[in-house]
């Protein structure tokens, strides 16, 4: 998906979590195309701050990997700052293990990357007997601190994009757990403007503390034939027992979408459309 979003004033500013050859700098940009500036930011608060005051124009952030499954911290930042998903992109995700040039595995004592990766590629990472884990800010980030430092005995987990850009290694290709991974990423903006082709939601709201009130919600969407394919709970902060639900749902007509909404805020509390857009293709490579 090749995007030619820009403001008129000159490139599209891009907020991401990771630098340089990280994932979300990947999403951004076969989402966007390669003529956009990224805000490079460490933590998804840093990105959702930057959306926030208006140092980016819009923001890429993960919300679920097929192995390593739902990314919860993003969820609770998509209900504090109640940005609009205006659309969405499935990135395959194939991770290496790379070094220094002229480093050999047997030299490896240590392995860093961001959790989500280590998470993607746990049954490759206990294979490898005496290696110590260490956790990164950034798949990206891990490989340039093994170039500025000129670490021998470090590893990093992270895209071959990563790899060339900091002039790395690949000692082993393709360590994730399944070969068929992939990341779902969100599309922000403050503001989105009506999505014409919409066919895909994310909602979000309560539901009463009792018996069957969840189930009741579900019953409406099989009635109006919507496809529920997501629903995520979210703990609500100071509330125990009680839950944010997140789903995601899609449609062919959407006066059906419609319909089963005016059922759904009847049967709910505090409901929410967090974004409505055009749902994203899955294609592996």
């Amino acid at each position: 998906m090749n995007r030619t979003d820009k403001k008129a004033n000159g490139k599209l500013k891009v907020a991401i979590q990771g630098i340089a050859g990280s994932f979300h700098d990947a999403a951004a940009r076969r989402y966007f195309g390669n003529h956009i500036l990224p805000v490079e930011c460490l933590t998804f608060q840093e990105v959702f701050e930057n959306l926030k005051t208006g140092r980016a124009d819009k923001a890429v952030v993960a919300i679920e990997n097929s192995i390593a499954g739902s990314i919860l911290p993003n969820y609770t930042l998509l209900q504090r700052y109640r940005f609009r998903i205006s659309g969405e992109l499935y990135l395959p995700i194939h991770f290496h293990l790379m070094a220094l040039r002229g480093v050999k595995l047997k030299d490896i004592r240590v392995v860093e990357s961001h959790p989500m990766a280590l998470a993607q590629c746990t049954d490759y990472l206990h294979r490898l007997n005496g290696i110590q884990i260490r956790e990164s800010d950034d798949t990206a980030l891990a490989a340039k601190h093994i170039r500025d430092k000129k670490l021998r005995s470090t590893a990093a987990l992270a895209a071959e994009a990563a790899a060339q850009h900091y002039g790395l290694q690949i000692l082993a290709r393709n360590v994730e757990t399944h070969h068929k991974n992939f990341t779902r990423f969100l599309i922000l903006e403050q503001e989105s403007a009506e999505k014409p082709r919409a066919n895909k939601a994310s909602i979000c709201f309560e539901v009463a503390n009792r018996p069957g009130s969840l189930a009741d919600v579900l019953m409406v969407l099989k009635s109006n034939n919507i496809n529920l394919t997501k629903i995520q709970s979210v703990p609500l902060i100071g509330r125990p027992q009680e839950y944010t639900i997140h789903v995601d749902v899609e449609w062919s007509q959407r006066r059906q979408y419609e319909n089963a909404l005016r059922q759904v805020i009847r049967r709910v509390h505090n409901l929410s459309i967090l974004g409505e857009y055009e749902k994203g293709k899955i294609e592996y490579t």
